[in-house]
């Protein structure tokens, strides 16, 4: 396509309603994006944008209202219809099978067949990659690619299948800086190529960077489409529209005394389970009123370091010194009693740290049963609590004895948190506190954080974006394949120095 006609609106969908039960994910919605263009869908967690997008990739089917494709009224029943019509879903978590190569995801499940792949698939895999500026290894496997990599190789597999119409759900989430600009870049390419692209995102840097529309969910509702280029488009504005209230969009790096050093790492090493080293002889330190913040790409080591100091990974060598005290080897148990918490949140929220049948009481009770004296357990001092944490997180609960499996992921989040800050720690360490939550959210952790850390809290904070790391944190300190190749002053850090430092570049001018 040489010749793009901007005005063209390749996608439109019109009063779309979707119910799950009592809930209503979308009321009403009305939505339209032209070829040429890059439109973000912008809303908080649980505003609607994913549900919206899932019924135009054919995963969910619109209790009412209609979906148009290039002028033409589409009933979308499965994925297979969305892709046919031109439509390709670039998931955050990518559905890729690791030990097959590049070349043999792309062209899994045509038509034609998997083994049949000839010259023919290699030409038009190659034209693709060299029309929308991909690289791609085509014969690598994809357990041998990094974050970035993998990308390319899902973008291309849904252009191989014809779509001209991509949705991309928090496309940069796990990406280094240098990735996200390569794949800002690509889709700069595809829409000069007429592709439409749709991106559902939180940050709002980059909608300001790449999008060219704007549109704003809240509640399961369209509050408005804006103009990037609209000279009142920013990010406060965008940001109200979000969550209905003006917003101090601020991180303050609040500035204390540094006390005595709480947590002294030494020659750290630790295996998996392959005997492989996740963790390579890393050493660092951590004071009274400090925030030491750790960047790296995706499974650089940050769950296995986590895990050694709670007590949950085993050690290969090294030590971990709380305070004047080695405590590897000592059960989480015991490390809880000596005022280390640790909240760490994977990606499955309920497969550490809270039991899902449970209510938040209960799950607050399951810290502190131990210090009950006797064989009947006290819980109004845990009703209190949960009642506290529910009001200064803004948990979005029926009710404190309301099971934790059916909260949002978001309002799980905080429930867990809330819980590890209640327990007045000494040393807080905490991994993606704010993964999955809504602005408003993010910044009451923020806030939170920095509450601690004027206490004297020793703070191990690792994080994802990493402009929050650098307003945020004292110093930081970057993994890569488990070692350690950097600690800077968050003062002197840029984003784009940091990039460099967890793909393994520049490490000796760091350290």
């Amino acid at each position: 396509m040489n010749s793009v006609d901007k005005n063209l609106v390749s996608i439109k969908m019109e009063n779309i309603t979707k119910h799950f039960g009592k809930v209503i994910a979308n009321k009403n919605i009305s939505f339209e994006a032209k070829s040429g263009e890059i439109h973000a869908l912008l809303g908080e967690n649980g505003a609607g944008k994913s549900t919206l997008m899932n019924m135009l990739s054919g995963i969910y089917t619109p209790d009412s209202g209609s979906i148009f494709i290039n002028g033409k009224e589409v009933n979308f029943h499965s994925p297979k219809d969305s892709i046919e019509a031109g439509i390709g879903m670039i998931h955050q978590h990518f559905k890729l099978i690791d030990v097959l190569s590049a070349k043999e995801n792309i062209i899994l499940g045509e038509k034609e067949g998997f083994f049949l792949s000839n010259k023919k698939d290699n030409k038009k895999i190659q034209d693709l990659c060299n029309k929308f500026g991909l690289e791609i290894d085509l014969d690598k496997k994809i357990y041998d690619m990094s974050v970035g990599e993998k990308q390319n190789v899902e973008i291309v597999k849904v252009l191989y299948r014809g779509a001209d119409i991509l949705i991309m759900d928090e496309p940069t989430a796990v990406l280094t800086p240098q990735e996200i600009s390569r794949l800002f870049s690509i889709m700069k390419n595809m829409k000069k190529h007429g592709c439409t692209i749709i991106i559902i995102t939180h940050k709002m840097n980059e909608v300001m960077t790449i999008a060219d529309r704007i549109t704003v969910i809240r509640g399961g509702e369209t509050v408005g489409t804006v103009k990037k280029d609209d000279p009142n488009t920013n990010p406060k504005m965008l940001t109200e529209l979000m969550v209905g209230r003006p917003m101090n969009l601020s991180i303050k790096r609040v500035e204390t005394q540094k006390g005595k050093k709480v947590l002294d790492i030494k020659n750290l090493t630790a295996l998996n389970e392959d005997n492989v080293k996740v963790l390579d002889n890393i050493s660092f330190e951590i004071k009274e009123g400090e925030i030491l913040g750790v960047a790296g790409v995706s499974g650089s080591g940050q769950k296995e370091l986590c895990e050694s100091i709670a007590g949950l990974h085993d050690v290969e060598s090294g030590e971990i010194y709380y305070k004047d005290e080695n405590i590897v080897g000592k059960t989480p148990r015991e490390i809880i009693n000596k005022g280390i918490s640790m909240s760490f949140v994977p990606e499955d929220r309920l497969g550490m740290g809270l039991v899902a049948p449970m209510d938040i009481v209960d799950n607050l009770i399951l810290k502190e049963y131990h210090k009950n004296k006797g064989f009947i357990i006290d819980r109004e001092p845990s009703k209190e609590k949960a009642a506290k944490i529910v009001k200064k997180l803004d948990i979005q609960t029926p009710g404190i004895d309301f099971p934790v499996k059916k909260l949002s992921g978001g309002n799980i989040q905080k429930v867990l948190l809330g819980r590890e800050l209640e327990s007045d720690p000494k040393l807080l360490i905490t991994a993606y506190p704010v993964r999955g939550l809504d602005v408003g959210a993010t910044y009451t952790i923020y806030n939170l954080i920095n509450e601690e850390k004027k206490k004297g809290v020793a703070v191990l904070y690792i994080g994802e974006d990493l402009d929050a790391l650098i307003e945020l944190c004292d110093r930081i300190m970057i993994l890569c394949g488990g070692r350690i190749t950097g600690i800077i002053d968050a003062k002197d850090a840029t984003k784009e120095k940091l990039g460099l430092l967890m793909t393994g570049e520049g490490e000796e001018s760091a350290v």
